[in-house]
């Protein structure tokens, strides 16, 4: 015992003479990761140990972002980011790897277009080691309300040509003559190929955003937007259900469906939070619903529990005068840790944001997003079972836009076997997206948005 302890003193002394670099140099990578998106995209390398880097744009001839890595040899794993560069990839063209001096790995990565990155490292959580990561932001944001106007615009014009291309289609084969023998019976030339596969081809930049028009101004004030958040997401999966069901992939999928189906609808417009597989801090959720001053916010998820026997539905609104039950409570603090697995910058969270989401909380606020609640806990009993039958109340982080009506939606108890394959049935999926929209259709049917003069 003795001895053993002298050999622990003795390791001991040793790592408090090593420097940072020392120690460093021993790091092994565990996992690297890219999670591309439109709003930007993710690069994580994940380590045993804490890895220290400096990183730098050159813009003198292709933009590229030049990382150096101190401590770090290049190894498989490493290089294993240069292949998970995705050719749709907004702003990675490339990722490059290599050994710039004996003790440190530079990583270059050639840019589609002017980002502002954001480098931090996030300590170990849930199943992740140590994390080193970097977010690629645009350097010119878009504006996302001005970009809900033109996609609905650009909808509408492909559906109505879509129409007169059905009709003259249809016109053509009335007034085409009967078809006789053939001419020739020389073959006909082979279509010419293309010249590369869309797959292969870089897509080009995104053009900087034009001026709104008059008539875009004046469509603003008649839109009506839906605000749908998908939880979880990229670093973050949420819950993960017997077989494998990640919720992540659930929800968004749900989000995917709910969006196609009140974006038909006459005068109204769906802005998702995350419309692919990548993760979105609790405060941008809500940042992004109130950029685009939705008239209401539905966050979708899939409850689970310790217990597999626990089951059904529920709906929550925000609470500031505390949980209405200790279930409720239980749940909000779950979901308010998303930002520690997914990954936070804490440099740059928006103090005027937080201060907004604990403070400016309106009792108008929670009592639109009990009216809604309650239509859409109505529907979405007649789908299955439900966990309670009044909505619950807590101070779920997300919830927390002082202007947006919002409510979270637990679809079903993914750790539930039964509810997992449900969550995976797509008629169970399709039932449940009608559910949501009839709800929130007849929210807005006894409660229409105020008109109001919105901002482009």
């Amino acid at each position: 015992m003795i001895t053993r302890r002298r050999a622990l003193l003795r390791l001991s002394q040793t790592a408090l003479l090593l420097g940072a670099a020392e120690l460093a140099r021993g790091a092994s990578i565990v996992a690297v990761r890219v999670w591309p998106a439109a709003d930007y995209t993710r690069v994580t390398i994940e380590s045993d140990t804490p890895l220290q880097a400096r990183h730098f744009v050159v813009t003198d001839g292709p933009p590229r972002l030049v990382v150096d890595i101190d401590g770090l040899e290049l190894s498989p794993a490493l290089r294993e980011l240069v292949g998970k560069v995705r050719p749709d990839d907004p702003y990675i063209a490339a990722a490059r790897i290599g050994q710039n001096a004996p003790r440190v790995t530079r990583l270059v990565l050639d840019l589609k277009q002017a980002v502002a990155p954001q480098q931090f490292v996030l300590t170990p959580v849930a199943a992740y080691q140590h994390r080193l990561v970097f977010d690629l932001y645009p350097a010119e944001a878009r504006d996302p309300l001005l970009l809900l106007i033109r996609e609905k615009e650009s909808a509408e014009q492909q559906a109505a040509q879509a129409v007169r291309d059905a009709l003259g289609e249809f016109i053509g084969r009335l007034n085409a003559p009967v078809a006789g023998p053939p001419a020739s019976s020389t073959p006909a030339a082979p279509p010419a190929r293309p010249a590369a596969s869309a797959a292969m081809q870089t897509p080009a930049p995104p053009p900087p955003p034009a001026a709104p028009t008059a008539a875009e101004r004046e469509r603003v004030e008649r839109l009506v937007i839906v605000a749908l958040d998908p939880g979880h997401g990229g670093e973050d999966p949420g819950a993960i259900g017997p077989t494998g069901l990640r919720e992540k992939d659930v929800v968004l999928a749900i989000a995917h469906q709910l969006r196609e189906r009140l974006n038909a609808q006459r005068g109204m417009r769906v802005m998702m939070t995350r419309d692919a597989d990548y993760f979105v801090p609790l405060q941008d959720r809500v940042r992004k619903a109130r950029r685009v001053q939705a008239d209401l916010l539905v966050s979708i998820h899939a409850d689970a529990f310790f217990k597999p026997e626990a089951r059904g539905a529920s709906v929550f609104a925000l609470s500031t005068q505390g949980a209405t039950s200790s279930a409720a409570r239980w749940m909000a603090n779950k979901e308010n840790a998303a930002d520690v697995v997914g990954g936070v910058n804490a440099a740059v969270r928006d103090p005027q944001l937080l201060r907004a989401m604990l403070d400016m909380s309106t009792s108008a606020q929670i009592k639109d997003s009990l009216k809604l609640g309650r239509e859409v806990l109505g529907r979405i009993g007649r789908v299955g079972a439900l966990h309670k039958r009044q909505v619950e109340q807590a101070g779920f982080a997300v919830l927390k836009a002082p202007d947006v009506p919002s409510i979270l939606v637990e679809t079903a108890f993914i750790s539930n076997p039964e509810e997992e394959q449900k969550l995976r049935d797509p008629e169970y999926q399709a039932a449940l997206v009608e559910a949501l929209a009839t709800g929130i259709k007849r929210y807005f049917a006894k409660n229409p948005p105020l008109a109001r003069q919105r901002q482009l």
